[in-house]
């Protein structure tokens, strides 16, 4: 037999003998060590479940408890052509409600009636109709109008505390819930609109008496149900997403097999946090089909998308968090493919630390203090990255995977700093220092 198929051998031997004592070793597992994986898997679990929970409870303490925040939320339909065009319909048909046609008209004085004639323009068909399409058309002017944007935005905010005690059980103030639903005056678009018909030459719209007339923001036949919860996920804010995380990682550090578990554990955070996404996804549809009739769907859609659009960056935060933690943490395993991926990263260091060597390039005392207090570094930087995302004011998906390159182009500088210069040899000790 050669020499190359006795080794093969004795590998093979070796091989046998490592999964044979793997083998004992796992049988022979103490029972604290069962009793500390069972416990560590159940609060992984319970923060995993708590996730999602979590999520929605900082987005209803954002929405109700901060009026700055709700206002930067709703602020966008303003100018979203299909709340538009709702509004656009609902002023309208409150305005032609409260006209009367032929006793208006009778009460125009003869010199104006060619005036009022030439601002509806041709007729066509009914007076009706035509009167509605003129009131129509200037509603709509109003709508995609600049002074939309700020009426809305001054409504929004003014009524933030009263749409906190509707949906926390009281019906006080200008927003309520009447019949399950969540409403908003547009008196002062009507004001706006009989401005700019008068302006127009429509002079009987002057003689429409004061009109209010209510935009559905939400209806739902569960409104009443989930007050409740509404209210205990205010009361609990900011607190249980940081319960979930705390439970997590005390799962983690219970655990006997400490990467393998914060391995599955992020990725047990990432799946929940899109499961949640999932829902607010299918919960979309499930509420749009439950709507009336009146109710303009794309309209509505556009508000329950502007509603949650924080919250589903939330997801995304979270989802994209959980899953580079899971990647951080299986490169610094030792199976075969993390350990090529780190040889790699340690050659494209090397090699590039030589480089610069070759072209002349000294770091003075700057690299033997850097590769001896590496470890403290780097830890500073982890530290320090992850303080950016969780001090980071509502930070978006991007945010953390900019933060994540950020750290890693840091670490390949510290790796670089820390690189002995190529050739470089530790003289004796004792030895005359160059």
């Amino acid at each position: 037999m050669d020499a190359a198929g006795a080794s093969d051998d004795e590998l093979a031997v070796l091989r046998a003998r490592v999964a044979a004592l793997e083998a004992d070793k796992a049988s022979a597992r103490p029972p604290h060590h069962r009793i500390r994986s069972f416990f560590a898997a159940l609060l992984i679990v319970i923060g995993c479940v708590l996730v999602p929970l979590g999520l929605v409870a900082s987005w209803t303490s954002d929405i109700v408890g901060d009026t700055d925040r709700y206002v930067q939320t709703v602020k966008p339909l303003a100018s979203d052509p299909d709340v538009q065009a709702a509004v656009a319909n609902r002023v309208t048909n409150a305005v032609m409600e409260h006209i009367d046609l032929p006793s208006l008209l009778e009460g125009v004085a003869p010199d104006q009636r060619p005036l009022a004639a030439k601002a509806l323009g041709k007729l066509g068909g009914s007076l009706q109709s035509a009167v509605a399409s003129f009131v129509h058309d200037r509603a709509q002017d109003i709508v995609a109008s600049p002074e939309f944007e700020t009426i809305w935005t001054n409504a929004n905010r003014a009524i933030h505390t009263s749409l906190d005690r509707a949906l926390t059980g009281s019906d006080e103030g200008a927003v309520k819930i009447e019949t399950n639903t969540v409403t908003i005056d547009l008196a002062p678009v009507i004001e706006r609109v009989k401005e700019r018909l008068v302006a127009s030459g429509f002079d009987v719209a002057a003689k429409i008496p004061e009109i209010h007339t209510d935009f559905t923001v939400v209806k739902s036949d569960d409104i009443g149900k989930v007050k409740t919860a509404f209210s205990l996920l205010q009361a609990m804010g900011m607190w249980l997403p940081v319960i979930a995380v705390l439970l997590v990682a005390g799962g983690v550090l219970l655990a006997v097999h400490r990467r393998r578990t914060l391995v599955a554990a992020a990725l047990g955070v990432a799946v929940a946090a899109i499961v949640l996404g999932v829902g607010l996804t299918v919960f979309r549809t499930v509420y749009l089909n439950a709507l009336p009739a009146t109710v303009s769907p794309a309209a509505a859609g556009s508000v329950y998308d502007a509603l949650v659009r924080f919250l589903r960056t939330s997801v995304r935060v979270f989802a994209t968090l959980g899953v580079l933690i899971a990647l951080a943490a299986w490169l610094s395993g030792p199976s075969r493919p993390a350990d090529l991926v780190r040889r790699l990263w340690r050659s494209g260091i090397t090699a590039t630390r030589s480089t610069a060597d070759h072209a002349g390039m000294r770091l003075g005392p700057v690299g033997p203090f850097v590769h001896r207090h590496r470890t403290w570094i780097t830890w500073i930087l982890v530290v320090g990255a992850a303080a950016a995302v969780v001090f980071w004011p509502h930070p978006t998906a991007w945010v953390v995977v900019g933060v994540a390159l950020g750290l890693l182009f840091a670490l390949a500088v510290l790796a670089f700093l820390a690189e002995e210069p190529a050739g470089a040899e530790t003289p004796p000790r004792g030895a005359p220092q160059a």
